[in-house]
């Protein structure tokens, strides 16, 4: 791969970081691999030897003093003042301040905005009982490249010249309960694809002992066709739609769908699309074997499909 040494880690990045160092890889192969400096290599090691996880997060740039800034008083006043439903100006009026100063406090809190002042929708989590009870599947559409992207290089000179080479599509799919994961990159998110995802998903939840009993998917046409639910009935899969225009009804396949592209779409300087293609496997086993995941108490998605580790540690995706 070509090295890139302005290439700009996530904290996701930061973490496969680690995880390549500590499965025994070498600091300059692994800088070389994520286009970044040996130099940076180790001080993100040194950050988590010494702070752990929290080490990796992204630090505020903001000083330790403002001097100049509004005092808490006048700033509480803002802030209540913009509750009743103030408008900048008369907010400014009432508090001595200038517009500008009462928009830097407002969007410093969050309510610059009308529709900040409106209480938030309360958030409905749930998950089911038992691996297999339901799956989410999605797809996220990529572009095909056969060079280093901007994303990584920083760099768009030339991207014009470089465009036409098509798209592919991250077919996704991840159980309720456990949060095993399995995708595939195909060519298309026609029906025929999707019912092809469909049928390997299944087979490969059943190769660890899963059925599948429900499948919830959004509005998307090829899953709204005929073929694609007279393949559920056929496999005795009972389908589930999302609610039009609340993607966060599936958000399990949309937050596998951003650790995805943090750790494995855009994590590495790949060559070409291909090269990031055959990258998938190798990462979806280590998020499901390896990978600690938060939204099951920081266990990793195999831990949570109630069978022996060890006697499944020969299956890889």
């Amino acid at each position: 791969m070509n090295m890139h040494k302005n290439a700009r880690l996530t904290p996701k990045g930061r973490e496969l970081l680690i995880v390549r160092l500590e499965r025994g890889e070498h600091p300059e192969d692994v800088a070389c691999a994520m286009g970044v400096s040996v130099r940076t290599v180790y001080k993100w090691r040194l950050r988590y030897q010494k702070e752990g996880l929290s080490g990796l997060q992204d630090r505020s740039s903001r000083p330790l003093n403002s001097p100049a800034r509004t005092p808490e008083a006048i700033e509480a006043q803002v802030i209540t003042l913009r509750r009743q439903k103030r408008v900048y100006d008369l907010i400014a009026d009432q508090t001595n301040l200038s517009r500008a100063t009462v928009g830097r406090i407002l969007v410093r809190h969050g309510l610059n905005r009308w529709r900040d002042l409106e209480p938030a929708e309360p958030v409905i989590r749930y998950e089911r009982d038992r691996p297999g009870e339901m799956i989410h599947i999605d797809i996220k559409k990529l572009g095909k490249f056969n060079r280093v992207g901007h994303r990584i290089t920083g760099d768009r000179h030339g991207q014009s010249s470089a465009r036409g080479i098509g798209w592919e599509f991250v077919h996704v799919c991840v159980d309720d309960h456990s949060r095993l994961a399995f995708s595939q990159v195909l060519e298309s998110e026609r029906k025929e694809r999707a019912m092809a995802f469909l049928k390997a998903a299944v087979a490969w939840y059943q190769r660890l002992g899963i059925k599948i009993e429900r499948v919830m998917t959004d509005n998307g046409s090829c899953y709204r066709s005929k073929a694609f639910n007279k393949l559920c009935k056929a496999m005795a899969i009972r389908h589930i739609y999302t609610k039009p225009n609340t993607p966060k009804t599936n958000g399990k396949a949309e937050r596998f769908i951003q650790s995805s592209l943090g750790e494995w779409a855009y994590a590495l300087a790949f060559d070409t699309s291909e090269q990031r293609k055959a990258e998938l496997p190798y990462w979806l086993h280590h998020y499901n074997w390896h990978r600690p995941h938060a939204g099951i108490k920081r266990k990793t998605p195999i831990s949570r499909s109630g069978f022996d580790v060890n006697s499944l540690s020969r299956l890889h995706t």
